[in-house]
């Protein structure tokens, strides 16, 4: 007889078609969130160490309550004048630095960063964009093929508009040092791709960068270690977009931006999945100017992006994050878990590196310090276990050896203590594979 899990798997293929992707080796069937918390159909409850889509706490009763009272009075797309998209607006560019003061709301990341593309293009005249060689930025046509994996297996491409650079590494960093002598290693890297980009007809339009860098396993990188890719960019008339999707709303825990964190001002910023805590919103954030171009240049409307209902659920969790001093908090959280990290270090050989900041933290595991050869099959193995035994957690990077700890921005010490005691109890029984 089959179980309800593989009945499941079996109707998701009829309906959904083939190759949709689930996490873990047993997939979950969840029915229930609540905090940090989420159950399955079985009852078992699980912490949540991943999620930042329900970036207030799962089913947060604020947010939940701004969605129920504003749907109940009216919804309707930005073509009608309503207060609420210009009251969050207001709240949200307020977050930034001087000069990026305008907005367009969208319902997702992948639409964001495919108007930020759109907007470099307004702005200069040009369409090359560069992107590192581990990242993710959206599912768009465009978008998608600013990841390598994302490239199309049939039919056109336009991935000769894109080029890629080795993602930052302060484990294995480029020109094998880290700190400045990386950084700048990294800026040549993007000066060589500035030429080409000229060189092909296509022009060099901007950079796109995640100001964290979370899918490229969230390196180790200081403060100003951006500085020279920032300057030669610029010097070559090109846009820098950051992608907040993940490091921002506070969750670095020293800055409510992952930029501000990095130390510089970007031209563009794109926002998506825990803006609304699960509701579908997200954002770009620029300047007058860059909006003025984009504006001037083409003609844009999103149906459903900027709806009542959205911007109440958005204002909602900035709310939460404000009155609840989720950033300060996500500091004190993150530190905690720092100390923890670093005990387990201590303890296991194959935890070569620890890394993180705020509420997004992790290890990379390797099957040698002194190699650093990524234990990629190791690291699904630790997944799983942890899965199995109620603690979800993800792992990414360019060899998918780095864990990857991206929890609700409530997740308390209590929390913590629960995640490495079990996850100490699972790296000292599981063994070593490569």
């Amino acid at each position: 007889m089959k179980s309800k899990t593989q009945n499941l798997l079996e109707k998701r293929k009829q309906l959904l078609g083939p190759n949709l992707p689930t996490f873990y080796e047993e997939p979950l069937h969840l029915v229930k969130g609540e905090g940090v918390w989420l159950w399955d159909a079985d009852g078992k409850k699980y912490l949540d160490c991943y999620n930042n889509v329900p970036h207030v706490g799962h089913c947060n009763p604020r947010v939940v309550e701004a969605i129920k009272k504003q749907a109940s009075t009216l919804n309707t797309h930005t073509r009608y004048l309503h207060e609420t998209i210009l009251d969050y607006v207001e709240r949200l560019t307020a977050t930034f630095d001087d000069g990026l003061s305008t907005a367009i709301m969208t319902c997702t990341g992948s639409e964001a960063n495919d108007i930020a593309l759109r907007m470099a293009e307004a702005v200069t005249g040009k369409r090359g964009f560069i992107a590192t060689d581990a990242t993710y930025h959206g599912n768009t046509a465009l978008v998608s093929q600013l990841s390598r994996s994302n490239v199309p297996a049939v039919g056109g491409s336009l991935v000769d508009l894109i080029r890629f650079v080795p993602a930052p590494d302060s484990y294995r960093p480029l020109g094998g040092v880290a700190g400045l002598a990386h950084a700048h290693a990294f800026a040549k890297e993007v000066e060589k791709k500035i030429a080409e980009l000229e060189a092909s007809g296509h022009g060099f339009a901007g950079i796109i960068l995640c100001p964290f860098f979370v899918n490229e396993g969230f390196p180790t990188l200081e403060q100003g270690w951006l500085k020279p890719t920032v300057d030669a960019v610029r010097n070559a008339g090109g846009i820098i977009v950051a992608d907040e999707v993940q490091p921002g709303f506070g969750r670095v825990g020293t800055h409510m931006w992952g930029h501000q964190k990095q130390g510089f001002v970007p031209d563009i910023v794109t926002l998506g999945k825990p803006m609304a805590n699960g509701h579908p919103v997200g954002a770009v954030v620029t300047s007058m100017e860059t909006m003025t171009a984009f504006r001037q240049a083409f003609r844009y409307f999103n149906t459903f992006g900027g709806n009542p209902v959205s911007c109440a659920a958005a204002l909602a969790v900035l709310d939460e994050i404000e009155e609840k001093q989720l950033v300060a908090h996500a500091k004190k959280v993150g530190d905690y878990a720092q100390e923890k990290l670093a005990d387990l270090a201590q303890k296991f050989e194959f935890i070569g590196d620890r890394r993180g900041s705020g509420m997004l933290f992790g290890a990379e595991l390797v099957l040698d310090r002194a190699t650093k050869e990524p234990a990629t099959e190791f690291t699904s193995c630790v997944i799983n276990e942890m899965k199995r035994r109620g603690v979800i957690l993800s792992s990414l990077g360019k060899h998918k050896n780095t864990l990857k700890i991206r929890p609700p921005m409530t997740f308390t010490e209590e929390n913590a203590d629960l995640l490495f005691g079990t996850l100490e109890a699972v790296l000292t029984e599981l063994p070593l594979q490569s």
